[in-house]
């Protein structure tokens, strides 16, 4: 579909699925507002790469995602600049890992903030314009442990659930305003981050990165196969899309099984 002459703001965009799920956007025609952290010269790079490479208008905003003045600066200056904010994908998110009573409370203060109060407040700040125009798209990156919970990711969990339950909320709100708002819960992803993640396990275990790959999404995924950014890009697209115009209020898994076991 073509979503040439709209605006979408995308949270975390700098890399991994939220960058795939920008570039896949800018694929289809939409301007962006990009967002997240990183070297400046590296971001800088990217825009204009994907400006160039899609013919689409992209900015970009460094807004904090922990501090609710600034997302709603973020919205704001992409109105203002691009002139609309069309589509929200609120993608940004942290992790720390720990039991309960070892779980330092400033990091579930910060897991909170960014991956659950921001999409709060990036909702709060571009939904008046998307009822004003008759038209809008909110997508909320959560995850496979928004819907099912493993040990020691207390405060993802209990954000990444909060944000389904958000979508939910919104969606009933927005039901008749012409804006659909939807969840999309994804297992294990392709990423950089991820890369390295095995390659440190298959050092520590004296196996092939191959082999690592199959052992850690055997714990969780009955498919033995990655998502990737590209994909959750395409499942994006397509929730903005006219066929997607009656899909409100879902959680989408993209999690080879995961939730389904």
């Amino acid at each position: 579909m073509s979503l040439k002459r709209k605006v979408a703001v995308v949270t975390g965009s700098t890399s991994g699925i939220g960058l795939g799920i920008a570039r896949a956007l800018a694929t289809s025609g939409a301007d962006l507002m990009l967002n997240g952290f990183g070297d400046p010269a590296a971001i800088e790079q990217e825009r204009a790469r994907i400006a160039a490479s899609f013919g689409v208008r992209v900015g970009y905003s460094p807004a904090d995602m922990s501090k609710p003045e600034q997302i709603a600066g973020m919205v704001a200056d992409a109105e203002r600049t691009l002139g609309a904010v069309d589509i929200l994908v609120n993608n940004a998110g942290i992790q720390y890992v720990a039991n309960i009573e070892d779980f330092p409370p400033e990091r579930w203060d910060a897991i909170i903030a960014i991956n659950l109060s921001a999409v709060f407040h990036a909702m709060k700040a571009a939904i008046p314009g998307m009822k004003r125009r008759g038209w809008g798209r909110i997508i909320n990156i959560a995850s496979a442990h928004g819907l099912v919970a493993s040990m020691q990711k207390v405060a993802y969990v209990a954000a990444k659930h909060g944000v389904v339950g958000m979508t939910k909320v919104a969606a009933i709100e927005l039901a008749n305003s012409g804006v659909t708002v939807n969840a999309i819960c994804p297992g294990w992803v392709k990423t950089p981050l991820v890369e390295r993640q095995l390659e440190a396990r298959a050092g520590q275990e004296g196996i092939s990165v191959e082999q690592a790959a199959e052992r850690f999404l055997a714990e969780k995924q009955p498919m033995l196969r990655f998502s990737t950014p590209e994909g959750i890009g395409a499942l994006a697209v397509f929730l903005c899309s006219d066929g997607a115009g009656t899909i409100t209020g879902a959680p989408l898994s993209i999690d080879g099984g995961w939730v389904a076991q």
